[in-house]
């Protein structure tokens, strides 16, 4: 698996990890991301506060958009960087649908593909990190998806008395998006292996 290849260090080893590397603005940000994991689910799940919950959500949003801004202003951008916030991102992603799959099974068939989709895109960012020795950054795509599955979870946790069909045209649409975002990061992953060749 990708992660025991990190933990086990030869990961650190081949993207030439240093401290300096791990202990930037946006790197700090990603992590701050993933302990609001654990707050978001607390607030959701046991307090039933849902209006907290989602303002926890539009921090992490916030968050996660200004760390890929601010390292790309100042040249802040580096390959550890490139690899805990998707992980962040990815997590906090996976949490949010499964705490609002109690209410909306329709998530269900999301979970699924959000499973699908982040497989293949772990499986195929190792090949790459295997094959070229660097890791891509995200693409547009992937942020825009990242942008409306923030937002329809938002949604859903913010208006608990949505109308059925309202709820499942935002389920449908994120999972249109994120089938949309698979396809084209398969391209992209196919591409640069083709080119790396």
């Amino acid at each position: 698996m990708w992660y025991n290849y990190c933990l086990e260090g030869e990961f650190m080893a081949k993207i030439n990890l240093t401290k300096k590397d791990i202990f930037t603005i946006p790197n700090i940000l990603s992590f701050f991301r993933i302990l609001l994991i654990p707050v978001i689910l607390w607030l959701y799940c046991y307090l039933k506060n849902y209006n907290a919950a989602v303002i926890a959500v539009i921090v992490s949003a916030i968050t996660d958009i200004a760390d890929g801004r601010i390292a790309r202003k100042y040249n802040m951008i580096s390959d550890f960087g490139k690899f805990i916030d998707p992980v962040a991102d990815k997590l906090t992603q996976g949490c949010l649908i499964i705490a609002l799959i109690s209410r909306y099974k329709l998530l269900a068939i999301l979970l699924l593909l959000f499973i699908i989709k982040e497989s293949f895109m772990f499986l195929f960012g190792y090949i790459t990190l295997e094959v070229t020795n660097t890791m891509p950054s995200a693409k547009w795509y992937g942020k825009a998806n990242t942008v409306i599955l923030y937002t329809v979870m938002a949604t859903l946790l913010l208006f608990t008395n949505i109308p059925p069909n309202m709820a499942s045209f935002l389920i449908g649409f994120c999972a249109a998006v994120m089938f949309a975002t698979l396809v084209l990061y398969i391209n992209f992953y196919v591409t640069v292996l083709k080119n790396s060749k």
